[in-house]
């Protein structure tokens, strides 16, 4: 996946504080191309990333029924779901997700959670991604964010941070979502996550 364009509404949503100035610029998007999905994916996002996670299911639900095939509407849903913890909720959506993207490794990370579930409840569902992550790790890519994502929820933050240090070794651009990545919550106090910011070059 590459990097969103420095300046775009969905980066300026990712790095946070100016979600008003985000939103703004992504319904002056929509009212120039009302018909592209993308706008209204983005717009989706930023409710994410500003914690308007009802406003974010119901700009997403919207999309995914106007754009049946728009595989990306429910990876939207599907985090917002996360946010909110309607677990069962959220693996439909990356298993809608991964239908209509085709996307093997996207298969193999719903499927993980799925069966994580069913055996033991949402910890045992991360747990199981976490370990199909580090596997594909050792043949191909998976992201390190996406992997510290998982463990800051299970409450795990020195792996959290140990994955968020190798996205930074990698240049991960996902690393612009450290201030508005929900599951990283419990580790903004924590100095190490200063230090973090500091060296992404994040607004402090």
């Amino acid at each position: 996946m590459q990097r969103p364009t420095i300046g775009t509404p969905n980066d300026i949503g990712r790095i946070g504080g100016r979600e008003p100035e985000a939103l703004t610029e992504a319904e002056l998007a929509h009212q120039l191309d009302p018909l592209s999905p993308i706008t209204s994916m983005v717009e989706g996002g930023i409710y994410i990333w500003a914690r308007g996670y009802d406003q974010a299911i119901v700009t997403c639900k919207r999309l995914a029924n106007e754009n049946p095939t728009f595989a990306p509407a429910h990876l939207c849903l599907a985090t917002a779901y996360w946010a909110k913890r309607m677990y069962l909720q959220v693996i439909e959506e990356f298993r809608t997700y991964d239908q209509l993207s085709g996307d093997r490794n996207e298969s193999e990370f719903s499927s993980a959670l799925e069966k994580g579930f069913h055996s033991g409840g949402w910890k045992a569902a991360e747990t199981n991604a976490i370990q199909t992550l580090r596997a594909r790790r050792k043949t191909s890519y998976a992201p390190p964010f996406l992997i510290a994502t998982l463990h800051a929820d299970l409450g795990d933050n020195d792996q959290a941070f140990r994955w968020l240090n190798i996205a930074y070794q990698e240049h991960e651009w996902r690393l612009i979502s450290l201030k508005t990545e929900f599951t990283f919550a419990p580790l903004r106090t924590d100095p190490r996550f200063a230090e973090l910011i500091r060296k992404v070059g994040l607004p402090q």
